[in-house]
C-alpha cells in the first residue's frame, strides 16, 4: 500500500485502533452529497454514476465536507453499486428511486453468467483515490463497498424493497443458488476494496444496509460466511475495518465475529449495550438520529451530548474506542450549517 502521508496524530485512526485519541473524531456517513449546496452546483452537470467514474469528480465531491465541517476522516464518493456496473451489470442509479437492475438476477443461469470486477472499469475509482490522497494532507480516507448481501438484495429485487421477499425466497428455497450468488458478490466486494487498498485509502467500511431485515439465525446461516471471507482476507492489509448494518441491534454479536475492528451501530441501539454484544477490543462507531440534525440546535447539543457520553459508557464497558457518526446517512434535508456546528461541539467535549 502507498501511503505517502503521515496520520500519526489522526484522531479517527487512533480511536478505531484501541489509542486515545486527541479528540473525539467525527465524521458523517453521507457527509458528501445531497445537503450540500455545492454538490447540488455539481451536479447538474453530471449524473450520480457519471459523477462516480469520473476521478476529478469524485476527488471534488469527497473535499467538499473537509473543507466545510472539517471532520476527522473522508469517505470517497462513490455508490455501492460501481462495482457491479464494473463487473457488467446494467443498472442505473435513479433520483428519488435509488439503483435500478435492468435484469435482476434469479436464476442459476443469471448468476452462472456474472463476471467479476473488469480491473480497467475501476481504474477510475483508483484514480480518484490517488487523486484524495494527494490532495487531504493529514485526514485519513475512507473507502467502502456494499456488502456481499446488500448487493444480493438489489440485484434479486431488481431495486430497493421493503421487505426483500424475492432475496429470502431465494435464501431460503434455493440456497445452493444463494451461496453461489454470495460467492460470486464476496469475490466482487474484495475486489474493488482491495483496488482501494491498493491504492492508498487508511481505512474500510462495508456497508451492509439492509442486513436488518434478516433473523440472526437467517444472517448467521446465509450471510455471516461471507461477509466474514470479506474481512479475513482484507486483514493481511492492516487497514482499519469497518462493519455497519441499520436495524441490527439482534445482529452486532455476529456481525462482530464476522471481523472488523469496528461495528458501526444505528441509532436504535445504545453505545454502551452494544459494546456488550460486539467481540472484545471492537470499536463503535455513532450513532445520533439522523432526524435529530432536523430538530433545530438545542435538540442536536443535547442528544451530541448524550452520545458521547454514551461512548464514554461503551468505552468503560469493554468498548476499544468510540468514532461519533450518525445512526445511518446524512438527510437530504439537512442544514449544513448544523453539521458544522455539530462537529464544533463534538470537539470540544
Amino acid at each position: 500500500m502507498s501511503n505517502r502521508r503521515d496520520l500519526s496524530q489522526s484522531p479517527y485512526l487512533a480511536a478505531v485502533a484501541g489509542r486515545k485519541p486527541s479528540r473525539i473524531p467525527v465524521w458523517f456517513m453521507r457527509q458528501a452529497g445531497r445537503s450540500l449546496p455545492e454538490y447540488r452546483a455539481l451536479r447538474e452537470r453530471h449524473s450520480m454514476l457519471a459523477a462516480c467514474f469520473e476521478p476529478e469528480v469524485a476527488c471534488e465531491i469527497t473535499l467538499q465536507p473537509i473543507r466545510r465541517y472539517g471532520v476527522d476522516a473522508a469517505i470517497l464518493f462513490s455508490d455501492i453499486v460501481v462495482p457491479l456496473r464494473a463487473a457488467g451489470i446494467d443498472l442505473d442509479i435513479v433520483p428519488d428511486v435509488g439503483p435500478v437492475i435492468a435484469q435482476p438476477i434469479r436464476t442459476q443461469a443469471a448468476i452462472d453468467a456474472m463476471k467479476p470486477v473488469d480491473r480497467q472499469a475501476i481504474q477510475p475509482i483508483v484514480a480518484a483515490v490517488e487523486l484524495l490522497v494527494a490532495a487531504l494532507g493529514e485526514v485519513p480516507l475512507i473507502g467502502f463497498a456494499g456488502a456481499p448481501f446488500t448487493l444480493a438484495s438489489y440485484l434479486v429485487e431488481g431495486g430497493p424493497s421493503r421487505n426483500h421477499a424475492r432475496t429470502k425466497a431465494m435464501m431460503l428455497a434455493e440456497s445452493a443458488s444463494w451461496h453461489a450468488l454470495m460467492t460470486k458478490l464476496t469475490d466482487l466486494t474484495i475486489a474493488f476494496l482491495r483496488s482501494q487498498i491498493d491504492a492508498g485509502v487508511d481505512a474500510i467500511q462495508v456497508f451492509d444496509s439492509w442486513a436488518g431485515t434478516l433473523s440472526l439465525a437467517q444472517y448467521r446461516q446465509y450471510v455471516l460466511p461471507h461477509s466474514t471471507r470479506v474481512f479475513s482476507t482484507l486483514a493481511e492489509y492492516g487497514v482499519p475495518m469497518t462493519h455497519f448494518g441499520v436495524g441490527t441491534a439482534e445482529l452486532l454479536s455476529a456481525m462482530s465475529q464476522a471481523g472488523a475492528n469496528v461495528v458501526g451501530v444505528d441509532w436504535r441501539t445504545a453505545l454502551a449495550d452494544a459494546a456488550t454484544r460486539v467481540q472484545p477490543g471492537t470499536a463503535l462507531q455513532g450513532n445520533l438520529d439522523p432526524v435529530v440534525v432536523l430538530a433545530g440546535w438545542p435538540a442536536v447539543e443535547g442528544a451530541a451530548r448524550a452520545v458521547v457520553d454514551d461512548g464514554r459508557r461503551a468505552v468503560d464497558a469493554g468498548a476499544a474506542g468510540h468514532v461519533f457518526n450518525l445512526g445511518h446517512g446524512v438527510l437530504p434535508e439537512t442544514d449544513p450549517g448544523v453539521l458544522t456546528e455539530l462537529v464544533a461541539l463534538v470537539h470540544s467535549l
